[in-house]
């Protein structure tokens, strides 16, 4: 059994831990009496002040309450507290206020333990490392401390260490979490509690990834790759000389919370381009790298007086496949477009719906649930009013929650209610989907061109009002650029690829045996101020430099039919 001792354990292993503690059940019921006793007299209190009618006067002795019951009962309800922090419009603004201070408020453990730790895992004394190391940590979270410090090579650095005995913590709380999971799920309607455990066991082994701190190294590296080209995202460097499991030394980080909005605007700040950054970049990472930050709660994000965002925090990290990534951007884009049997679809591809199952009965649900939470305009759309209305349909039809995608919902409801903390007003979709729709249109990968002709077709025939709206959208996005676009497109169109999209527009010109020169007038109307003719001018001049003669002789007699868009001519013929 040694192997299998809690505080070995370098990955998650559930089996492993649940043998360990079948042979010691004292350790775990113990702790489990805990829990539920703690809970029970809270939920006691808060009854009391209902009876008593002093649940005003009590409010605020209540939040601190239970701060203080989440801080005692340690990291994995720490983390628990963290999230809930993070909803301003779940939780009352009393416990609010209390709960944001678990995020980097926490009571410290003893500086010398903290020390000793650090010239133990760097083998070497401190004054050997570190010019300066601050008396005591400047910050302390549900994992770790972090001091401030300078090295002796003159860098200002951060220096994160790790809370000591760590590891039978967690593994004792994830037994119990997974026990109770297994004890609860049978209990809940239809699939609601199906992989119930396998979702205690992602958060399990990316608990235990974050508490390694070279694996949270090596993420910080990759998220800084991913985001190279990126003005806007800051990611500190990591000095792995000073670095080891248990100690983690990186780029010094000045900042401001992103929910500290009173210093923000104080910095001369724009909280609405805060905003912008924090949602782009999360789309970013789920839809283009597919490496994405899992835990990404204020006391993790920053903003930079240069107006750049920082992101200080690499434990919590997970990657999608690329099929996944594919499947997200259809599933975004057939909601808002309202194509219910295609998103049905989606989530069959995604796991929410086994391949088994008849999604005839499904369809109309979605409509009338999601289209209901979406509302009649795009900008009503409300990442925490879809998950919301969502879960009714959990009840009544054979859904599930895929494993992974419990720390996908809840790193995008979490940026959400960062957001909401900055703007009350604040609609995820009117910064997300002109990102997509500007990714769509741009189609920088075959990948995303397939989309792009799945968005713009339907059973055969082009959507012409799908077009316009993808345009409309993208250019409330400021970075989107019409021109560039167009001219994407049209070299797209007279490569070999963009053979069945020619063909395609002929017939979406001609169907119905007219040409459709209306349709094509209002797209023109909703472009044609940015495109200037000098403009025009230059890339028609770049167009046709690239173009071979042979190439050019192909596309002009399918293309003779375009002179709507340049002038104002609209002819019908039926």
């Amino acid at each position: 059994m040694g192997q299998y001792q809690p505080a070995l354990l370098k990955l998650y292993n559930p089996e492993a831990i649940a043998r360990y503690y079948s042979y010691r059940p004292w350790l775990a019921w113990g702790r489990l009496l805990r829990i539920i006793f703690s809970f029970a007299g809270f939920i006691l209190s808060l009854k009391w002040d209902e009876w008593q009618d002093k649940v005003e006067q009590n409010k605020g002795k209540r939040a601190i309450q239970l701060r203080e019951l989440l801080t005692r009962l340690g990291p994995t309800f720490i983390k628990v507290g963290q999230a809930l922090s993070t909803r301003p419009d779940l939780i009352r603004k009393d416990f609010l206020e209390e709960l944001i201070k678990l995020q980097d408020q926490l009571p410290p453990f003893d500086n010398a333990i903290a020390y000793k730790i650090i010239e133990t895992e760097l083998d070497r004394p401190i004054d050997e490392c570190f010019s300066e190391l601050s008396p005591s940590p400047v910050a302390a979270a549900s994992l770790g401390q972090v001091y401030r410090g300078r090295l002796i090579s003159g860098e200002e650095v951060a220096v994160k260490v790790q809370r000591p005995n760590l590891r039978p913590t967690l593994t004792r709380d994830l037994y119990l979490l997974r026990w109770g999971a297994s004890w609860v799920a049978p209990w809940l309607p239809l699939n609601l509690g199906h992989d119930l455990t396998l979702i205690v066991d992602e958060f399990g082994t990316k608990l235990f990834e974050e508490i390694d701190y070279i694996n949270e190294g090596r993420n910080a590296e990759k998220f800084a790759s991913n985001f190279r080209n990126d003005p806007q995202v800051k990611v500190p460097g990591i000095y792995w000389r000073y670095t080891n499991t248990h100690v983690l030394t990186l780029e010094w980080i000045d900042g401001f919370k992103l929910t500290d909005t009173k210093r923000i605007k104080e910095a001369g700040l724009d909280p609405e381009a805060i905003i912008q950054i924090g949602v782009t970049s999360g789309l970013q990472q789920l839809l283009e790298h597919g490496f994405f930050h899992a835990d990404p709660h204020p006391g993790n994000l920053f903003a930079v007086p240069d107006g750049r965002m920082a992101y200080i925090d690499f434990g919590m990290m997970d990657q999608l496949e690329e099929t996944t990534k594919e499947t997200l951007v259809d599933a975004l884009v057939h909601l808002v477009n309202k194509d219910y049997t295609d998103l049905a679809e989606d989530f069959v591809k995604l796991g929410f719906l086994t391949p088994d199952t008849n999604i005839c009965p499904i369809v109309p649900a979605l409509e009338a649930v999601l289209g209901n939470a979406i509302g009649k305009n795009v900008k009503d759309f409300n990442f925490k009013t879809i998950t919301d209305e969502f879960s009714e349909l959990m009840y009544e039809y054979p859904f599930r929650v895929p494993a992974k995608f419990a720390l996908i919902i809840r790193s995008l409801v979490t940026q959400e209610g960062i957001a909401l903390s900055l703007n009350p007003n604040f609609k995820i979709v009117e910064v997300g989907y002109p990102y997509i729709a500007r990714r769509l249109l741009t189609g920088e990968s075959p990948a995303l061109r397939r989309r792009l002709l799945n968005v713009l077709f339907k059973d055969g025939k082009f959507q012409w009002q799908r077009l316009e709206n993808l345009i409309a959208i993208a250019r409330t996005d400021s970075s989107f650029d019409v021109l560039p676009t167009a001219q994407m497109g049209f070299q797209y169109l007279m490569s070999e690829e963009g053979k069945f999209l020619r063909r395609q527009l002929v017939l979406a010109l001609t169907e119905d045996d007219r040409l459709h020169t209306e349709d094509v007038q209002r797209l023109w109307n909703l472009i044609k101020d940015d495109l200037k003719p000098d403009r025009l001018l230059n890339v028609a001049i770049g167009i046709l430099t690239d173009l071979s003669r042979e190439g050019a002789a192909a596309i002009l007699p399918k293309t003779t039919f375009l002179t709507p868009f340049a002038g104002n001519q609209s002819t019908n013929k039926n």
